[in-house]
């Protein structure tokens, strides 16, 4: 294949350094200069979904699903930021693991995903 990951993530944002910072602060997520964010190597799903999804709010074309690896401890830490963390268990299942969402300041819609233990 040609392809062989994602590259990167871009979209517009009011206040990209403020914003940059706060994903820094909370997912460790950064950029250094023009030093990339290394991410570990796992599962990454492209997948597009109908325009009138439900997924996440209407007036947003996208979502960003971040892997974590303990998703317990990361959500107690965004609750202590006073961040809104929405869980739902009809969204876990054994085969594909646990979820949470959260928006960013800019209200960005974010998912945060702990695969199943293989």
């Amino acid at each position: 294949m040609a392809v062989s990951g994602i590259g990167g993530v871009f979209f517009r944002a009011k206040d990209p350094d403020a914003l940059l910072q706060w994903y820094g602060i909370h997912f460790g997520v950064t950029m250094e200069g023009y030093e990339p964010w290394r991410q570990a190597a796992g599962p990454t799903v492209f997948m597009p979904f109908a325009s009138n999804t439900d997924h996440w709010p209407a007036g947003k074309q996208w979502m960003i699903n971040f892997r974590v690896t303990d998703l317990d401890a990361l959500l107690s830490k965004l609750r202590q930021a006073d961040i809104e963390v929405v869980t739902n268990p009809a969204w876990d299942a054994p085969e594909t693991g646990r979820f949470a969402r959260i928006q960013d300041p800019e209200g960005n819609p974010v998912e945060l995903w702990e695969p199943p233990v293989e």
